[in-house]
């Protein structure tokens, strides 16, 4: 086979559209009002490159798997730009067009990328995303661009969620409590934890096949820690046999459409001591306390502080592990992350009606102290217009979650 039969970029237009929890208008108004922030900063055109934007813009979640992606957004709306290993599914997945590019010439993803950019004097990207090879590579295809950063403006756009995101959330919200149901029937002394674990995940995924016409069904996971695993927020599940007595930690996460959602809950399995039930206590009095901070006007720092105080009267502060919640949307443990809505000290912005937020404190107890081990408690709530709706509807504290009896 000579060079000249070889197809370098093309568009494997394989199939229809597949369905997408969101609506056309919904697509094409994410678009326009990233359009929108791009005229104002004199922008010409975007080039996504990172899991969470490429999303959504287009609703394609690529697999990286040492190849590059984009999604270029311009006048014209949203353009995929895919790897031919992936065939025809991200025409399928995305809201727009897509251009297929081959393995053939290690250029070929920059000569895609010239047919859709075009002449553009100023190009956004991500600079919280590109590498600095990435960085290289574009100023060699595209010399005399101005490349700038449109990383924070999409960032703020995809902090307000609409209508339509507020019931793809919470569908994810009742099918973390699926999981977590799951995970509690399946908790014994003796159980490894990576056996719960699966029992958890399982049931979340049939439970989202079942719920859509048609979906991809991947990246859902639990993280089900015991005893000294807890001490980490995102440890990951092993086989270690869980011990009566054994404080625990539950979290579900379901994947639907490149969309987080998270349920975490401290558990005992049979019975708690005196010193775990008083730090137990504790931290659900500040998660109370939290979610009641929540509402349009706070300001994330100041949540952060109040909440601090109330560790420090009863000397916990010091066993504080990380912020107190953080945005919810297009996200996941491996991309993406809305780090202007973060409920910690040095993030200044103010809680607005559309968001949606965690409220998650965690204390750990190091080995050797009374009542070792972490606690954490978790729930989602949207910030309505007045202050904000919980829907995470499942049980936490000391009277409900003693399990494996």
């Amino acid at each position: 086979m000579t060079d000249t039969d070889m197809i370098h970029v093309t568009r494997w237009h394989n199939g229809e559209k597949t369905f997408s929890p969101f609506s056309t208008e919904e697509m094409e108004r994410r678009s326009h009002a990233m359009q929108t922030r791009m005229d104002a900063a004199g922008i010409d055109a975007c080039l996504f490159t990172s899991y969470h934007n490429i999303c959504y813009f287009s609703g394609f979640l690529y697999c990286k798997f040492g190849r590059r992606y984009g999604a270029v957004l311009n006048a014209n709306g949203v353009t995929t730009v895919s790897a031919g290993i992936d065939g025809g599914q991200p025409y399928r997945r995305s809201v727009g067009d897509n251009v297929t590019y081959s393995d053939w010439r290690r250029d070929s993803y920059f000569t895609a990328l010239k047919d859709l950019i075009g002449n553009v004097k100023r190009l956004g990207i991500e600079f919280d995303e590109v590498s600095l090879d990435l960085k290289m590579l574009l100023e060699e295809h595209f010399p005399g661009v101005e490349l700038v950063d449109c990383a924070g403006i999409a960032m703020d756009l995809r902090t307000i969620k609409s209508a339509e995101e507020h019931v793809l959330i919470r569908k994810g919200a009742d099918i973390c409590a699926v999981g977590g149901r799951a995970l509690m029937g399946a908790v014994k002394a003796g159980v490894p934890e990576h056996e719960v674990a699966l029992a958890s995940t399982s049931a979340m995924v049939r439970e989202i096949a079942n719920s859509f016409p048609f979906v991809e069904l991947m990246d859902t996971w639990t993280w089900f820690q015991s005893g000294i695993n807890t001490d980490g927020a995102h440890n990951p599940v092993t086989n270690k046999l869980i011990e009566d007595g054994d404080i625990l930690s539950l979290n579900t996460f379901p994947m639907m459409f490149g969309y987080y959602t998270a349920l975490e809950r401290t558990l005992f399995c049979g019975h708690a001591s005196n010193a775990h039930h008083d730090l137990w206590q504790k931290n659900c009095e500040v998660h109370v306390r939290g979610m009641e901070l929540l509402k349009p006007g706070a300001r994330c720092c100041d949540i952060a502080s109040e909440l601090n105080e109330m560790y420090r009267k009863w000397d916990l502060l010091k066993y504080r592990s990380f912020g107190y919640g953080h945005s919810f949307g297009v996200l996941s443990h491996y991309y993406g992350r809305e780090a202007s809505v973060e409920l910690r000290e040095d993030v200044t912005t103010e809680l607005k009606p559309g968001m949606v937020v965690s409220m998650e404190p965690m204390i750990m107890l190091p080995e050797g102290e009374a009542g070792a081990g972490g606690y954490r408690e978790h729930d989602i709530l949207i910030i309505t217009e007045d202050g904000a709706e919980n829907i995470t509807n499942f049980p936490f504290g000391t009277d409900e979650m003693i399990v494996g009896r």
